[in-house]
């Protein structure tokens, strides 16, 4: 398997996002706090994480929740996923919402988010009068009546 190389300034303590198993998709972001923080129920910070990255340019990565923080204590990235473009070079920062009924504070160091790398395909879009049928159709937004 490939690696492609991502540059990477850490201008926090925490260690460097890392894959924790072998097939592991994501890499955890940590908080990058001087002093913890607490969120309200239904409140909405911006979280530093401490780190910049320089993608190469068929590249990006998105920030998406971490399942354990969205169960135990219900929070989550509010623009998820949120998209990193290759030409960004501000810091990596996190949108969290707290949507428990529960304070929950965050300290340094927390796990907050995971981040993907991917690369991505451009398009060409070609103008045409009609576009070819399928089964499916128009459906969409529940149409088969499945949960």
């Amino acid at each position: 398997m490939s690696k492609v190389k991502v540059r990477i300034i850490n201008q926090s303590n925490n260690p460097l996002p890392e894959y924790v198993t072998e097939g592991s998709a994501g890499m955890d972001l940590r908080a990058n706090l001087e002093s913890p923080v607490t969120i309200r129920p239904m409140e909405r910070l911006l979280i530093p994480t401490g780190l910049f990255i320089e993608l190469p340019l068929e590249y990006e990565a998105q920030v998406r929740p971490r399942s354990g923080l969205a169960i135990k204590h219900g929070l989550t990235c509010l623009n998820s996923p949120g998209t990193i473009d290759a030409d960004y070079r501000g810091e990596l920062k996190v949108v969290l919402i707290n949507l428990s009924n529960e304070e929950h504070t965050i300290m340094h160091g927390d796990r907050i988010a995971q981040m993907v790398v991917h690369k991505v395909e451009k398009v060409k879009w070609k103008t045409v009068k009609k576009i070819s049928a399928t089964t499916r159709g128009e459906g969409g937004f529940g149409h088969t009546g499945k949960i």
